[in-house]
């Protein structure tokens, strides 16, 4: 792996990337617009102070890996991988800088979320506004990290959607969003605190609410971190050429 083929790849998607609004609207807009649906409903309501933590959790995962997962896909399906991994450009190469794209995007998706929900939709936070955003920043990053994997072992967009039960729902199911995991069943409280997303969840509300230190937060942080690395080096290791 290098440095300058990397940043090429990530160059290259960034590129493609900008000439596909749909896909810019999708990344940039529709978290925000989710976020701003939910605080709507609840609007002569509490809730949204206390489900808000969780929605900008949710939304901005979801998103990323749908987006990342589909456009890495098809760079394989077309034929394109083949023809890149033909050069000297390694499977390590080509995912990272994928990660460095959509990494950069989750980024700007995320201070659009974080601003809209905060300045827009009203949730409050006891703590810094720069660590609500380097948590919802981790969270992205996660979504794009698990797109990433997904990509790896998926021949189809809609296997890719497959994947959704596997990797998405239980965290959505088991990360505290209905309903505290300390009141899930044993066996799924602890199978719900080794999922990442229930580590972003908490290390929102914390953020929101100021219940915990800010070691606590940080640490969810470096957690969901040995995912998103983790992801990334299984993705690239597993990554075929083409799909057949």
């Amino acid at each position: 792996m290098t440095p300058t083929r990397t940043f090429a790849t990530a160059g290259r998607v960034l590129l493609q990337i900008r000439n596909d609004p749909r896909t810019i609207a999708l990344l940039l807009v529709v978290p925000s617009l989710l976020i701003g649906l939910v605080a709507w409903i609840f609007d002569e309501t509490n809730v949204f102070a206390t489900i808000g933590p969780a929605i900008l959790a949710l939304f901005p995962f979801i998103v990323m890996f749908l987006v990342t997962s589909i456009s890495t896909l098809r760079e394989r399906r077309s034929g394109t991988l083949e023809r890149l991994l033909s050069m000297p450009l390694g499977r390590g190469d080509f995912i990272l800088g994928y990660a460095l794209a959509f990494g950069l995007l989750a980024i700007v998706q995320t201070a659009i979320a974080v601003g809209f929900a905060t300045w827009v939709c009203g949730l409050e936070i006891e703590e810094s506004l720069w660590l609500l955003f380097a948590v919802a920043i981790a969270d992205a990053l996660l979504g794009t990290a698990l797109g990433l994997l997904a990509s790896a072992f998926a021949r189809t967009e809609f296997q890719v959607v497959q994947f959704m039960p596997v990797l998405i729902f239980p965290q959505i199911l088991l990360g505290g969003i209905f309903l505290p995991r300390d009141q899930l069943p044993e066996v799924l409280e602890v199978i719900g605190d080794w999922l990442p997303l229930s580590h972003a969840i908490d290390a929102l509300n914390a953020v929101s609410t100021g219940a915990e230190a800010v070691s606590y937060i940080w640490l969810r942080i470096l957690f969901i971190g040995c995912w998103i690395v983790g992801a990334v080096i299984v993705g690239s290791l597993t990554l075929r050429r083409r799909t057949p």
